[in-house]
């Protein structure tokens, strides 16, 4: 099967610009966890409620003057939207992430593929991710 199939289309980005108040805000009002950060249609990094809580909150930083692209996640890993999901799922365990920034063959940005998109499909390859995740978090 392939990862189109199962892929969240939906994306919901955010300019580098964007305060980090306002994402924070844009993924409470959305109860979602990340964002897509692009500009001019070009994929540029990814920002999560983690990154904001870890990089900017915990540092006491100004959350409503700071912008996304101070801490941003710029090497966003990606894999092609006509790949096999199994394909997709170990390259998610060997990296120990939980999302995948989805691609056309024209390398434009079509979707998301997160664990939990997996675990719709496959618990067992949902679980191996979450189990590469976890060794890197002890």
């Amino acid at each position: 099967m392939q990862i189109a199939e199962i892929m969240t289309s939906k994306i919901e980005w955010i300019s580098p610009d964007t305060t980090l108040q306002d994402a924070a805000r844009k993924m409470r009002d959305l109860d979602i966890g990340s964002l897509t950060v692009m500009e001019n249609g070009e994929l540029l990094g990814m920002v999560t409620d983690r990154d904001i809580c870890c990089r900017a909150v915990a540092n006491g930083r100004d959350t409503a003057r700071m912008k996304v692209r101070e801490i941003m996640s710029k090497d966003v890993t990606t894999c092609f939207s006509d790949q096999d999901i199994a394909d997709a799922a170990h390259l998610m365990e060997g990296k120990h992430i939980r999302r995948l920034a989805v691609l056309n063959r024209d390398r434009k940005t079509v979707g998301f593929l997160s664990v939990d998109d997996l675990a719709c499909y496959s618990h067992d390859l949902a679980g191996e991710v979450l189990e590469a995740a976890c060794r890197t978090a002890h």
